[in-house]
C-alpha cells in the first residue's frame, strides 16, 4: 500500500507538470507574443512622436490579449533619441494539479523591443532618383514634408542621364523594365551605392505612363543620391539614402522629358536597418524590426 501511495503521488505529480507546464508555456508564448505586438505597433510612430507610440503599443497590446505590466511600455534611445519602444507583458496562468503541490499560480514574463530606424536595404524601390539637394530635403529646417513640389525628369546632369536608375545590375546590356519597377518597386531589396543611370528612358512611353497613372494618390520610395558620374551608358548615381514621393500628377512632356508632382512624406516601408552604420541620412524613411 505505501508503494502504491507513492507511486501515486508520482503519477499525479506527472500530470501537474505535463499539464501545468504545458498550459505555462503557453501562457508565455502569448505573452510574448503581445509584447511582440505591441512593440511593434508602437514603434510605427517613432521617433517622432513617442505619446502616439505609447498609444499605439497600448491598443495592440490590449487587442493582443492585454496584461502589460505596469509602466511596462517605456523608451529607450538606440542610434536616435527616442527610437526605441520597450514592452514588459506580466500574465498571471493558474495551477490545476500544480494545487496539490500549493502552487496556485505562476506569472509568466515578456519582454520585446522594436525599434524605428533608417533602412540601410529597400524593397520595392520605384526607379526615379532624386537630388539630395532638392530645396525640399537640404533646405533650412529640411528634410521637408507636405509641401508640393515639382520633380523635373530629364537631362540631370550628365549627358544621358534622365533622373531614372537601372535598380538591377544584371540587366546592364539590357532593357530594365522602368513601368513595372513605378507601378509594383522592384522586387527585391536594394541597398545603398552605385546605380547606372538608364540612358534610354522615354517618357512618352505607354507603359510607362500606364505605370505613372496607376500610382497617382499612392507613394513611391525614390532612391536619394549625392553625385551623379560619367555619362551615357556609364552614368552613375551614387545612392545615399531613400524618400518618399506622394504622387498627385505627372506632366505630359514627351521624348527623354517629364515632371512629378507631389510631395514627400513620412513612411514605414519595408527595409532593413544596418547594424553596423548608425548615422545614415535621414529622408523621412524608416523601416521597424524586432531587436534586443
Amino acid at each position: 500500500m505505501l508503494v502504491s501511495v507513492l507511486f501515486l503521488v508520482a503519477v499525479i505529480g506527472a500530470v501537474a507538470l505535463t499539464v501545468d507546464v504545458g498550459a505555462w508555456y503557453r501562457e508565455q508564448r502569448q505573452a510574448q507574443a503581445t509584447a511582440d505586438a505591441a512593440a511593434l505597433a508602437g514603434a510605427q510612430a517613432l521617433p517622432t512622436d513617442p505619446s502616439q507610440a505609447l498609444t499605439l503599443a497600448q491598443e495592440y497590446g490590449a487587442a493582443n490579449g492585454g496584461e502589460i505590466a505596469p509602466g511596462g511600455i517605456t523608451f529607450r534611445s538606440d542610434y536616435e533619441p527616442n527610437d526605441t519602444v520597450v514592452v514588459k507583458v506580466a500574465r498571471t496562468s493558474p495551477g490545476f494539479f500544480a494545487r496539490l503541490f500549493s502552487i496556485n499560480s505562476v506569472t509568466t514574463h515578456a519582454t520585446a523591443s522594436a525599434r524605428a530606424g533608417v533602412p540601410y536595404e529597400v524593397n520595392g524601390a520605384a526607379p526615379i532618383v532624386v537630388n539630395k539637394l532638392h530645396p525640399l530635403l537640404s533646405g533650412p529646417g529640411c528634410p521637408c514634408f507636405h509641401v508640393e513640389t515639382t520633380l523635373p525628369l530629364g537631362k540631370d546632369g550628365a549627358p544621358g542621364a534622365f533622373g531614372i536608375a537601372n535598380l538591377d545590375p544584371s540587366l546592364d546590356n539590357g532593357i530594365p523594365p522602368l513601368a513595372s519597377w513605378i507601378q509594383f518597386g522592384f522586387n527585391g531589396y536594394l541597398s545603398l551605392g552605385g546605380y547606372l543611370s538608364d540612358p534610354g528612358a522615354k517618357f512618352d512611353s505607354s507603359g510607362l505612363r500606364a505605370a505613372l497613372t496607376a500610382r497617382l494618390g499612392t507613394e513611391l520610395l525614390f532612391p536619394v543620391y549625392d553625385t551623379l558620374t560619367g555619362g551615357g551608358t556609364t552614368a552613375q548615381y551614387d545612392v545615399i539614402g531613400w524618400v518618399a514621393f506622394h504622387l498627385d500628377s505627372y506632366g505630359d512632356g514627351h521624348g527623354n522629358a517629364n515632371s512629378l508632382t507631389g510631395y514627400f512624406t513620412r513612411v514605414i516601408w519595408d527595409g532593413l536597418q544596418s547594424a553596423s552604420n548608425k548615422h545614415l541620412p535621414d529622408f523621412g524613411v524608416y523601416s521597424v524590426s524586432l531587436v534586443n
